[in-house]
């Protein structure tokens, strides 16, 4: 059986926080079991145990961080891994009963040596025999001061458990073990924590200047793993990819009409009820379908049209924003989109998606309109070639066709562009197959 790892539950994931354990050391495992939720940089998810047996060790407490690849868990037969700790200590035992052995074997020497000497005859010199008397307690402490002294460990470092390669790393590394704390059994010490000390020891950032935060007043706050992806993924989409904006206002008088005879005809349980957003989606699908090369991301010499349309949508939590994926959103209806953005905005609000339901997606539709902003410009989402950004619906005077001045209502939308893939034609001829979606809710509906 193996040790169980941190699995990359991300592309962009190198660390991982274990947030809590569901099964607990001697517990039954069955593959597939949920073993433990586990925070990647984008989300938290339960992870799954891909082995039967029993969970013999538990290397990382709840709470603690580890790098991907390093060990977290070790399944096997019940009482395995503590036959191997064992064997550690009976080793252990072995190794250091060998050097007293031999110590003891070196002080016996110089005694057998002074025995041979003292069965020699007698020399006939009184006074040769007198140096000798005297000056052999010289020579005892001589030979005293030439052993080595053993090697003196601080008192604290003498009452930590850890292993004998955790202790030779540390002293390598200059890691004080009084202050690392123990993952392996009964809270010993490991060769991964020592490492993982001495990472942080050296990765510590020197301090703010005093002036800088004013206590009382500011706080600094350090970025979570998916703050710090966020900001990464910003700088790369705005760096290397030209972005140009299109910008439509549609009439969503049609929009409210059709919600409105959704809600008449018993549309008004919240868990069913479909909503403005729903047909929105459902419109950028049916578009993309009608304009398939805006379906599309740049791949260095080329770029690639995609087969399927899988829709990101934007989904804002507490860390920062996630964006669920419908995979092959062309062949779902009104009703199974609006079934699954609520399901995959619950789950992504409660931190329980799996890592594929996030990854990757075509193009993405991010909607504010619920928050009052009335329009905005969103940043693409790499490696994608474009992303809607929806406004509010909002009551404005229009001109109707009778050039009469009337009660309207407008919903902006703007089309982030990436240039290398979609020119302002064919961003445009998209924009126009999406208003006319838009302003016949209908089509949507067959």
């Amino acid at each position: 059986m193996p040790e169980i790892q941190m699995p990359k539950l991300s592309d962009t994931m190198t660390e991982g926080t274990l947030v809590a354990w569901k099964k607990k050391k001697g517990d039954k495992v069955s593959a597939g079991e949920v073993l433990a939720k586990i925070e990647s940089d984008k989300a938290t998810m339960e992870w799954e145990s891909s082995e039967d047996g029993t969970l013999t060790e538990i290397y990382v407490e709840e709470g603690g961080k580890v790098n991907v690849g390093d060990k977290i868990a070790f399944i096997g037969e019940e009482g395995e891994e503590a036959s191997k700790e064992k064997e550690g200590e009976k080793g252990k035992e072995e190794k250091e009963e060998k050097p007293k052995a031999e110590e003891e074997k070196e002080e016996g020497k110089p005694k057998k040596e002074e025995a041979k000497k003292e069965e020699k005859p007698k020399e006939p010199k009184a006074e040769k025999k007198e140096e000798k008397k005297t000056a052999a307690p010289k020579t005892e402490k001589k030979a005293e001061a030439e052993k080595p002294a053993p090697k003196v460990e601080k008192a604290e470092e003498a009452r930590v458990k850890a292993s004998p390669v955790a202790r030779r790393i540390a002293a390598e590394l200059g890691v004080d073990l009084s202050s690392v704390k123990g993952t392996g059994p009964e809270g010993r010490v490991t060769e991964t924590d020592v490492r993982t000390a001495a990472k942080s020891k050296t990765a510590i950032p020197k301090p703010s200047a005093p002036a800088a935060v004013k206590t009382g007043e500011s706080a600094r706050i350090q970025l979570s793993g998916m703050r710090k992806i966020i900001a990464e993924r910003l700088v790369e989409s705005l760096g290397p990819i030209p972005h140009f904006y299109l910008n439509i206002d549609i009439d969503a008088g049609p929009l409210m009409e059709a919600r409105e005879e959704l809600k008449s005809a018993g549309e008004d349980a919240d868990a069913a009820k479909i909503t403005v957003n729903d047909f929105v989606l459902k419109a950028a699908v049916q578009a993309a379908v009608k304009v398939p090369r805006v379906n599309a991301s740049f791949d260095g010499d080329a770029f690639v049209q995609y087969a399927d349309v899988d829709l990101g949508i934007a989904v804002a939590i507490e860390d920062g924003l996630l964006t669920p994926v419908i995979r092959g959103a062309q062949n779902k209806s009104l009703r199974e989109i609006s079934e699954l953005v609520k399901d995959l905005a619950h789950r992504a609000r409660n931190k329980r998606m799996k890592p594929e339901e996030f990854q990757g997606g075509t193009f993405t539709v991010s909607n504010l309109g619920g928050m009052g902003i009335d329009s905005f410009s969103a940043v693409i989402n790499p490696p994608q070639g474009f992303i809607l950004a929806i406004g509010k619906i909002t009551k404005v005077p229009v001109v109707d066709d009778c050039d009469q001045i009337v009660v309207g209502h407008r919903m902006s939308i703007t089309m982030s562009c990436d240039h290398r893939v979609i020119d302002g034609a064919l961003g445009a001829e998209y924009l126009k197959e999406l208003r006319h979606l838009l302003e016949n809710p209908a089509l949507l509906l067959v």
